[in-house]
């Protein structure tokens, strides 16, 4: 599933493509995705692109009179640039053409995504962005918000940073290895994390979120051609997907176990 630093990417990578740029023509193959696509999304038509940013794992494209789309990669989506010759792949299910030469092509084999137009909303007021919780990367988060996040709950420290309520886009994998690197077991109960282990926490989020941005950033001319792979997850991870393998650090045996229908990875040496 694209990640937060995997959306980002795709932000880094279309964006320098998209700002200016006007849209000919918009082609829907498939309007089924986890909400339809948007009956008016034809309306774009003749409009050109002025902004594109990331709240959470959405991204937000603004539209210079037609108000903005909201896209979501779901759990098998990308947004890639295309050449128009390049043939079109079976989960292409949104195409529009551009005023460049290119094609702004959504693909998404699983169709969990979400491809919206808002004529006229806000689109950081709309349902599905107005109650998430501050970016991981921002300083909105800090270990205060995150112990007051924490105070009354009993629920395991991983799931917690995982509610998007609390902090937006630190997924199954980024979990993992942020609890790794900040020594804590992802079964212990939240409210018996002390404040320098917050600390230690919103930090290694920072940490592994930064590392992770910038090793997608190394792959962002695979978004100007018709393969449009950005080669996700390349950083060197520590725990995840590493059951019953020797600790990078320790040589402890990875365990691990499902915890809210997800598989959480933990050193039994490293963390506590």
């Amino acid at each position: 599933m694209p990640e937060l630093p995997e959306v980002e990417t795709t932000l880094r990578g279309i964006a320098p493509h998209l700002i200016g740029t006007g849209i000919r023509e918009v082609i829907v193959r498939n309007r089924q995705l986890r909400h339809p696509v948007s009956e008016t999304l034809d309306q774009i038509e003749g409009d050109r692109f002025t902004d594109v940013r990331r709240r959470a794992k959405y991204l937000i494209i603004t539209l210079e009179q037609k108000g903005s789309l909201i896209v979501h990669l779901g759990m098998s989506g990308s947004l890639r640039l295309a050449d128009p010759l390049s043939d079109l792949r079976k989960h292409d299910h949104i195409i529009l053409d551009l005023t460049n030469g290119q094609q702004l092509r959504f693909h998404d084999p699983r169709r969990f995504g979400i491809y919206l137009h808002l004529p006229n909303e806000d689109p950081f007021e709309h349902t599905l962005l107005s109650k998430l919780g501050p970016e991981p990367l921002s300083v909105d988060f800090t270990a205060s918000h995150l112990k007051q996040a924490c105070a009354s709950r009993s629920t395991p420290i991983k799931q917690v940073i995982m509610d998007n309520k609390v902090v937006v886009g630190v997924g199954n994998i980024y979990a993992s290895e942020s609890l790794f690197r900040a020594g804590i077991r992802p079964t212990t109960a939240a409210r018996r994390l002390s404040r320098p282990k917050l600390e230690r926490l919103t930090q290694s989020i920072r940490e592994v979120l930064h590392e992770s941005i910038e090793q997608g950033g190394t792959t962002l001319r695979d978004f100007v051609n018709s393969d449009g792979q950005p080669g996700y997850f390349r950083q060197r991870l520590f725990v995840y997907d590493r059951s019953g393998e020797p600790c990078r650090n320790c040589e402890s045996t990875i365990k691990q176990k499902v915890m809210g229908q997800r598989s959480t990875y933990w050193c039994p040496g490293c963390q506590k």
